[in-house]
C-alpha cells in the first residue's frame, strides 16, 4: 500500500519551491504599481504554468475560487503533466497572498503552496473562518475558540510562565476586530496589527524572533488551511470555525461536503497525514525577504517544509532575467 510519504516523495520538495518562485517573480514586476488584479493575474498564470510542468496528477482543492469565478487555478482544476498516471496530489494555493500589499508595496506578500496526498486537505469554501493559532511548545488544548480572547491569553501566559501583559497577539486590522482588539488591550496584551496576509501572521507565531505569541481573529478559510499546512510541518496548534454571512455561503460549504457548519476544526482535521508547504517572498516581511532585482539577476527567498520529517529548508535562489 502506498503511504502519503511515498506519494509525496515523487514530487520533489524543491519542485514546490520552483512553483512559488515562479509566482513570486511574476508578481514582483507589479509591486507598488497600484493594480491588485494585474499582480494577482501574473502570479496565477506563472504558478499554473509551473504546476503543469510537474509529473503528477494534481487537483486544486483550494484555489482562486470556483470555476465560474476564476479562469484558472479554480477549485477542482486538474494540473500536472501526468493526468491519470502520476501521483495523485491535492493542492492548496494562493499565488499571491496579499494582493493589496503588493499593489501598495507593503510587507509580507507571499506566493504560497501546500500539497498533500489525495483527500488530506479540507475543501474549505471561500468564506471567513474564525482562527486562533500558537506556535510549538504549549500543552495540547491551550487554545479554544469556545473560550473568550481573555481566557485564551491567560491560558497562553500561564503555560509560558508570564503575565498576560507580556503576551503579544497578531490581529488583522479590520473594523470587525474592534471588539477583539479592545478586549486584548484591556488586559494589557500587546496587539500587532497587520494590514493583510494572515498566512504569514499565523506562521509568525512559530518564530520567536517575531515576538508574536498568538494569532487571533477572522480571515479567509482557504488561508487557514494553508497556514495549517505550515504549522503541521513545524509544530503548533490551530483552531478554526467557519463563519457564514448568508444562506449562499452555507450552501457553498455543503457543496464541498461540509455538514456540521458549527464545527471547531483542529489542525489535524484541516491538514491530515503528510504535507509539504512552500512559500516565496514577494515583498519583504517577517517570514521572508522579497524579490530583489540587480542588473540582469534576480534573487528570491523561500521556505519549504515537510510534515513527515519536520524538515525546514530556507532556499535563496538567483535567477537570470530574460
Amino acid at each position: 500500500m502506498t503511504t502519503a510519504s511515498d506519494v509525496l516523495d515523487r514530487v520533489l520538495v524543491l519542485e514546490m519551491v520552483r512553483v512559488t518562485e515562479a509566482a513570486a517573480i511574476a508578481a514582483s514586476t507589479l509591486v507598488g504599481r497600484g493594480d491588485e488584479k494585474a499582480a494577482d493575474a501574473a502570479a496565477v498564470e506563472a504558478m499554473r504554468a509551473a504546476l503543469n510542468s510537474l509529473y503528477m496528477d494534481g487537483t486544486v482543492v483550494i484555489g482562486e475560487g470556483e470555476r465560474d469565478e476564476a479562469p484558472m487555478l479554480f477549485i477542482g482544476e486538474k494540473v500536472g503533466s501526468a493526468p491519470g498516471k502520476g501521483p495523485k496530489i491535492d493542492i492548496a494555493l494562493d499565488p499571491l497572498e496579499g494582493t493589496t500589499i503588493t499593489a501598495k508595496a507593503g510587507p509580507n506578500a507571499l506566493a504560497v503552496l501546500a500539497i498533500s496526498e489525495e483527500g488530506n486537505l479540507l475543501n474549505a469554501p471561500d468564506v471567513y473562518m474564525d482562527k486562533i493559532a500558537v506556535g510549538p511548545g504549549y500543552p495540547e488544548g491551550v487554545i479554544d475558540l469556545d473560550k473568550s480572547p481573555t481566557e485564551n491569553v491567560e491560558a497562553i501566559a500561564a503555560a509560558k510562565g508570564v503575565k498576560p501583559s507580556e503576551i503579544i497577539a497578531c490581529v488583522l486590522d479590520r473594523p470587525r476586530h474592534e471588539a477583539l482588539i479592545a478586549e486584548l488591550r484591556a488586559i494589557g496584551c500587546g496587539v500587532m496589527l497587520i494590514g493583510d496576509g494572515d498566512v504569514a501572521g499565523v506562521i509568525a507565531t512559530t518564530n520567536p524572533e517575531t515576538t508574536i505569541d498568538v494569532y487571533m481573529g477572522s480571515g479567509g478559510a482557504p488561508e487557514g488551511v494553508l497556514a495549517c499546512a505550515a504549522l503541521r510541518c513545524v509544530g503548533g496548534q490551530f483552531k478554526g470555525r467557519l463563519l457564514f454571512r448568508n444562506d449562499d455561503e452555507r450552501g457553498r460549504a455543503r457543496k464541498w461536503g461540509i455538514t456540521d457548519l458549527d464545527k471547531q476544526y483542529d489542525l489535524s482535521e484541516l491538514v491530515k497525514g503528510d504535507a509539504i508547504f512552500a512559500a516565496t517572498g514577494v515583498t519583504d516581511g517577517s517570514l521572508l525577504a522579497g524579490v530583489k532585482r540587480r542588473g540582469d539577476r534576480m534573487t528570491t527567498n523561500s521556505v519549504v517544509m515537510r510534515a513527515s520529517s519536520g524538515t525546514v529548508r530556507w532556499v535563496k535562489g538567483e535567477h537570470r532575467i530574460g
